[in-house]
């Protein structure tokens, strides 16, 4: 079993299903590290070395420990409702959003919307968003104004790997771009 595929183990069970390995996660994400390593254990060959390695080479930052590193939680991308105590921030005028080809028509009529997530995703910069729009097929750009949004009333936060949430993005705030 490879790294990486531990590596998405652990973000199903740390943004989706912490049941599956029959732990608790608190109301901020955190989970107590012996049991993640623990719960893992069952499945795949998992220690701390392993899960400090995943944490430190992970390209996304997609976790964090706490400070003493008795606790971990996934940054964001979360399906179960938890509040990671971000802090609200005003965004930059512009930020986009990467999708494939095949979601363009819907979020044309809708907007962008959460689905299964707690938030949109969105990235500072247009070639991330072309990165993440080709995990899904063709990629499409939207840019968005986040600072009108922002004017607008609209909150937005900032990851701790920098990806900025907000709750939706209504049409009126989308320009289409082809990738």
């Amino acid at each position: 079993m490879s790294l990486t595929e531990i590596s998405k183990y652990m973000s199903l069970i740390l943004r989706h299903k912490p049941e599956v390995i029959g732990i608790h996660m608190d109301e901020h994400g955190w989970v107590e590290v012996k049991n993640l390593i623990e719960g893992i254990s069952k499945t795949y060959p998992f220690d701390l070395a392993m899960l400090e390695e995943i944490v430190a080479t992970d390209n996304k930052q997609r976790y964090s420990f706490s400070e003493d590193h008795l606790l971990i939680r996934a940054n964001q991308g979360h399906s179960i409702p938890v509040d990671v105590e971000l802090p609200e921030v005003t965004p930059p005028e512009i930020l986009y959003h990467g999708t494939g080809e095949k979601f363009a028509a819907s979020i044309d009529q809708a907007g962008l919307l959460p689905k299964s997530r707690l938030y949109v995703h969105l990235s500072g910069d247009r070639e991330t968003a072309v990165n993440v729009g080709q995990r899904h097929g063709k990629p499409v750009v939207y840019l968005v104004k986040s600072g009108e949004m922002h004017c607008d009333g609209y909150r937005f936060y900032r990851s701790v790997n920098g990806v900025w949430l907000t709750k939706e993005v209504p049409v009126k705030y989308l320009m289409k771009q082809e990738a």
